[in-house]
């Protein structure tokens, strides 16, 4: 591009070189034709000096047409290297653009994938939690099954001595209430339950 650019910059002040070196050979005074714009090589061959012949007129004419036709080549000669440049510009931001693309779908791909197996590790995890957790409350479950069944063994032959025995008391008062009421009629029962100290 830079090299483009000082090739183009190199012709055009050529061009102007040649022609500033050339036009006091040919007698040309070029003052007017830099400070008045509009006007042309034919117009300052004009102007000048009226001892030109015709042929140096139609020699200044040809000049003129073959400078024109130099800088209408050298213009498109630039233009042509600038879109040329233009385009392989373009070319290496698609390039440059593509790659970047690329990388980020690489990227984003690979976040998707980390994201995935921090999520499989997560669940993992908290199925094992369900794991544990229903084991624990299994395992309290047993023990509180175990006590209440332990309770119930335990306690049924109590409350089946304790049956017993209540029955035992109430046989023994309605004995003794039989006793009495014999006593009271029978005087030696009665003498036998106060030396026992029953009355």
């Amino acid at each position: 591009m830079v090299q483009l650019i000082m090739k183009t910059f190199m012709i055009r002040f050529g061009v102007i070189l040649f022609g500033l070196l050339i036009s006091p050979a040919i007698g040309i005074d070029l003052g007017p034709f830099f400070t008045a714009p509009g006007h042309s090589w034919l117009a300052v061959a004009e102007a000048a000096d009226s001892s030109f012949t015709q042929a140096d007129r139609d020699r200044m004419i040809r000049l003129e047409v073959k400078i024109e036709e130099g800088l209408k080549a050298v213009n498109q000669k630039i233009d042509d290297g600038l879109k040329a440049v233009n385009q392989r510009l373009d070319d290496n931001i698609k390039a440059i653009n593509q790659k970047i693309d690329d990388g980020l779908k690489v990227t984003n791909q690979r976040i998707d994938d980390n994201v995935k197996a921090i999520n499989q590790k997560f669940e993992y995890l908290i199925g094992l939690m369900y794991v544990v957790l229903s084991v624990t409350m299994s395992g309290m479950l047993a023990i509180v099954g175990f006590i209440l069944w332990d309770r119930r063994t335990t306690l049924a032959p109590v409350v089946r001595t304790t049956k017993e025995l209540e029955a035992r008391v109430e046989k023994a008062e309605k004995l003794e209430l039989a006793i009495r009421a014999k006593a009271e009629k029978d005087p030696e029962l009665k003498e036998a339950l106060r030396h026992a100290g029953l009355l």
